[in-house]
């Protein structure tokens, strides 16, 4: 048995590092187990990447149980937020380690983000941003993956407002606002064409944009794109702008091959080019596919390749990447993380 470093300092039981909903169901399910947990739900950057994850970018949920009427994507997070906050969870923010009663800003707390962790013994140590240094017995990685976009200015302000810029067509593609009109989908790999065939159940035509002149997808998925009479393949073309105040109304395009540049009238735009695993600070200490998730050592569980380091949502799902997901991988790795630290004698 690998047994802790004798220290005079307070050692945490269990760290989450992480906000989204796997994060937040981690420590829910910690804290009612009287784990005590700390969170380091990390730092906005950008525009793009918030404190609450790419549910935060997300206007309506209508896919997440519980919710009949649908809820906006911050105010779910806030849900979560504030129910960890009721059961003990503990929070690093700026101002130092707070409790319920110290949170005033819920999601918009000027919180710490975690910039490196040393997991070669135990207890692991967790640096924050601003200062705090913890040292703790186990810790749940639930970091998230950040969606690729193209960064331009239009395309960030839409996503972020409702409208009609997305990540998910899983996610969003089924509201109201796109059924029967014209969408469009970047990128040319297999979540690509998945994505834009999902979007002809509702749409009334569906353009795959793509930077080369073919795809990038399994040729089974390359055939049901161009096979699919609703979807239109628009070759050696890239996005340069988006049109729209309120909701986005077009794009412009340009040739790759040409320079020349046209405009496409739309009422959806997806980004279907990749996600980014944040698990840059975690510097090669747990194994990740060549991608960059965290690999399983169990593929029902949430065991990695160190003992006492778990993994949940979409920092480990490279597949699903949905709040229900990844909700449900965060009660795993908190109860996961109990046992385990039973079987070490800490209770």
């Amino acid at each position: 048995m690998h047994m802790s470093d004798k220290s005079t300092e307070s050692v945490e039981k269990v760290v989450i590092i992480g906000s989204g909903p796997a994060g937040w169901t981690a420590a829910i399910y910690a804290a009612r187990a009287n784990l005590n947990p700390l969170v380091f739900p990390g730092r906005a950057v950008g525009k793009d990447l918030l404190p609450g994850g790419q549910l935060m970018l997300t206007t309506d949920v209508e896919n997440f149980p519980g919710f009949p009427k649908g809820v906006m994507g911050p105010e779910m997070m806030q849900q979560f937020f504030d129910q960890a906050l009721r059961f003990g969870t503990r929070i690093v923010t700026d101002k130092g380690i707070v409790d319920q009663e110290g949170i005033s800003m819920g999601l918009y707390t000027p919180f710490q983000n975690a910039t490196s962790v040393d997991l070669s013994k135990r207890p692991f140590t967790v640096k924050g941003d601003n200062g705090v240094k913890v040292k703790t017995e186990s810790v749940i990685v639930a970091t998230g993956a950040k969606a690729n976009w193209l960064g331009l200015e239009n395309e960030i302000r839409l996503a972020q407002s409702g409208g009609g810029v997305s990540a998910c067509a899983v996610c969003d593609g089924a509201l109201p606002m796109f059924r029967d009109q014209p969408l469009a989908v970047v990128g040319g790999g297999d979540s690509a064409v998945e994505e834009a065939s999902y979007l002809t159940k509702f749409a009334s035509k569906v353009y795959m944009i793509v930077r080369r002149d073919a795809l990038r997808a399994s040729k089974i998925m390359a055939d049901r794109a161009k096979n699919n009479p609703k979807i239109e393949l628009l070759w050696n073309t890239r996005v340069v702008d988006v049109h729209g105040e309120e909701k986005i109304t077009g794009v412009k395009l340009e040739d790759t091959k040409t320079g020349k540049q046209r405009d496409l009238d739309l009422s959806g735009l997806f980004m279907a080019i990749g996600h980014t695993p944040i698990t840059e600070f975690l510097d090669g200490q747990v194994d990740t596919d060549e991608t960059g998730f965290i690999t399983l050592a169990d593929p029902g569980r949430s065991y990695t390749s160190v003992e006492g380091v778990f993994a949940a949502g979409d920092v480990a799902d490279h597949v699903y990447k949905q709040a229900i997901t990844a909700a449900g991988m965060g009660c795993k790795a908190a109860i996961d993380a109990e046992r385990w630290l039973a079987e070490q004698g800490i209770d």
